[in-house]
């Protein structure tokens, strides 16, 4: 990576010695290069979040600013950074080393590790060679870094900041590597922390607290902590949908918001002088979307959307903090479609929306429970709208794994024909269950934010990371 710094360093000062020779002057060349160069600004970073609404097609975006509007009466605060003039707009190219549609470990990977790897490794090369992950480089450099996440905290997105392993799949591995490299680390994913849920049988709980770490699984002990180090999982796998999660007392007394684990999170950083790196996950607007479920991805985009105005409230008064707001790539690209004649009927379909109180998810675990239960009515309770009898029966036999006709075969399967079937309702439509290759949106604001303005490559985040953070 140095090498390359030095030889960017070589390369400009050739420029500016061919535009002397030119008969400019060396005073005249430097002034022409630094208005030409967005990255030449002296400005100071000493912190950047890094926020990612993990699996957002670029059409989400607008639905989410529609869907708080209808039931939040106001807009989104993402909406509101892409009309500021003070930051800057770009799109991302997404692609990973074997494919034009990226997985998120790839994803993840070309941020925290600067080159583009297959679908499925974290910081491994397509030749099997480890990458030094940002985290690594950063605890070398007494800087700091930080992981949260709607996901395990040991997913692939985080991971890709923090650690290196050949599968993805390997998170038993990536909660060990985060030991004394991560600073605060917040999500779900207790499984791979507790002895008693390991295959190896390791009690990482206990060597991160003899680390130094405060070890939570409760939200209120997360908003009453006050260690510099964290560790907290609140549950097993990943966090609940939101959907979900507000029609339990429960859960909202143990889980925290993601805007509750990012404020934890940041104030940590912002508090001190040291350079650091926070990475805050909107993970299931992912998950939703492979699952083709509206309702739980616009209650989740919403989620990562208060945990963006958290984060741009705490930072209003750091000016050497960069936020940068993007996805590592899209899903299944959910858009509305026109609805009636004049599409007039595209407005009154998109707010059923809002009558959808479960995630199919957890829907589908209930019949699973009990199949012989009314899956209609289970439809009905969930997600607001009957089934037709075609429509049930074409469910159950997907359920059952027995045939129903359907000719795309990303949406042959239970979450694709649901996703259909609310669609006739909702208006919103999906062209499978799987990411995309799509570009997508990224936002900037704060010290050299230009740098996120345009086409964005993806690996080229992490030069931007090693460059601002001094070294």
């Amino acid at each position: 990576m140095q090498a390359d710094i030095n030889a960017h360093k070589i390369a400009r000062r050739d420029w500016l010695k061919t535009l002397s020779l030119g008969g400019l002057g060396s005073l005249a060349a430097q002034s022409v290069h630094a208005e030409s160069d967005p990255f030449a600004k002296a400005d100071k970073v000493r912190g950047i979040i890094y926020m990612v609404s993990d699996g957002m097609s670029p059409g989400v975006l607008t639905m989410a600013q529609a869907f708080s509007q209808q039931i939040r009466g106001k807009g989104t605060r993402w909406w509101d950074l892409i009309n500021d003039h003070k930051s800057a707009r770009g799109l991302m190219d997404t692609a990973s080393a074997n494919s034009m549609v990226t997985d998120s470990a790839a994803a993840s990977s070309a941020w925290g590790g600067g080159q583009r790897v297959n679908n499925g490794m974290i910081n491994y090369t397509p030749a099997g060679k480890a990458i030094t992950p940002i985290g690594a480089i950063l605890k070398e450099k007494n800087r700091r870094i930080g992981l949260v996440t709607t996901a395990t905290v040991t997913h692939a997105t985080p991971a890709g900041f923090a650690a290196a392993v050949t599968d993805r799949n390997n998170e038993d591995s990536v909660a060990e590597q985060y030991l004394n490299r991560v600073d605060v680390i917040l999500g779900g994913g207790s499984a791979y922390f507790d002895g008693k849920e390991r295959k190896d049988k390791k009690d990482l709980f206990a060597a991160y607290q003899n680390a130094g770490y405060q070890v939570l699984s409760q939200r209120d002990a997360l908003l009453g902590s006050r260690e510099e180090k964290l560790l907290g999982t609140f549950s097993p796998s990943h966090i609940p949908y939101s959907i979900d999660r507000q029609q339990s007392a429960e859960m909202q007394k143990q889980i925290p918001t993601l805007a509750e684990m990012a404020k934890a999170a940041a104030t940590r950083f912002l508090e001190g002088s040291t350079p650091f790196l926070l990475q805050i996950e909107g993970a299931r607007i992912d998950h939703a979307a492979h699952l083709n479920d509206i309702g739980a991805l616009l209650h989740e985009q919403l989620e990562f959307d208060d945990a963006l105005a958290q984060v741009l409230s705490l930072t209003a008064a750091h000016p050497d903090i960069l936020v940068v707001v993007t996805s590592d790539h899209g899903n299944s690209n959910p858009g509305l479609n026109g609805m009636g004649a004049s599409y007039k009927n595209s407005t009154k379909c998109f707010q059923r929306i809002a009558k959808m109180k479960e995630s199919h998810e957890s829907m589908f675990a209930r019949w699973k429970k009990t199949p012989q239960q009314d899956l209609t009515a289970l439809v009905r309770e969930g997600l607001g709208f009957d089934l037709e009898a075609e429509e049930k029966q074409a469910l159950l036999e997907m359920l059952e794994k027995t045939t129903a006709i359907e000719w795309n075969h990303q949406l042959a399967k239970p979450e694709g024909l649901l996703g259909q079937f609310a669609g006739n309702h909702t208006g919103v439509g999906w062209t499978g269950t799987t990411h995309t290759s799509d570009p997508t949106l990224v936002s900037a604001i704060g010290p050299q934010c230009e740098r996120f303005s345009g086409m964005v490559i993806n690996t080229d985040v992490f030069r931007h990371f090693t460059e601002l953070l001094g070294f």
